[in-house]
This record gives structure tokens, sequence and C-alpha cells, in this order.
């Protein structure tokens, strides 16, 4: 016996069917059972670049870190922010 699905609306906007699917089983809507495996080698994920304002004493500190790792001091910096974030459990 197969579930009836329900229909996938139409959406006029990305941010509409963001909205719309976060607050919707996806099960309800799409038989995941014919879904198939897909790769997408280029998909690059999405970043904002922003200003940080951050004493000249301590830049030049996290360069020398990153110089020790042999990395980008900004990939440095984003490294230690995800740890960060990942130890210090979720906020309330």
């Amino acid at each position: 016996m197969s579930k009836t699905l329900k229909p996938v609306p139409e959406f006029k906007t990305e941010a509409e069917e963001r909205a719309f699917w976060e607050s919707q089983d996806s099960d309800d809507h799409i038989d995941w059972s014919k879904a198939e495996r897909v790769r997408l080698p280029n998909l690059k994920p999405s970043s904002t670049s922003i200003s940080l304002r951050l004493p000249n004493a301590l830049l030049e500190r996290i360069k020398v870190a990153a110089g020790k790792r042999d990395v980008p001091y900004q990939s440095l910096i984003k490294i230690w922010l995800a740890e960060k974030i990942e130890t210090s459990g979720p906020q309330r």
C-alpha cells in the first residue's frame, strides 16, 4: 500500500520555499524510496565576508601561529571559531 503524497506548491521566491520546508515534513511530499544518490563535486559552501577589527598585536600573534601550522591566518581563525562553537555546547 503506497502513501498518498501531498503536492509540493509552486514557490515565488527561494525564501518562500525555505519557509515552507522549514515547517513541513518532506516525507509527506516526497517518495524518498525513488531518490537517487548524486555527487556535487564542485559545490562550494557559501560564505559571507565580514570586517573584523583586531588589535595589531593580536593579529600578528595569529599570523605567527598560522605560520607555525602552515595555514593561512584567516583559515586558522575560522578553525578556532568553529572549535570554540563546538566545545561551548548549546547556548540558551
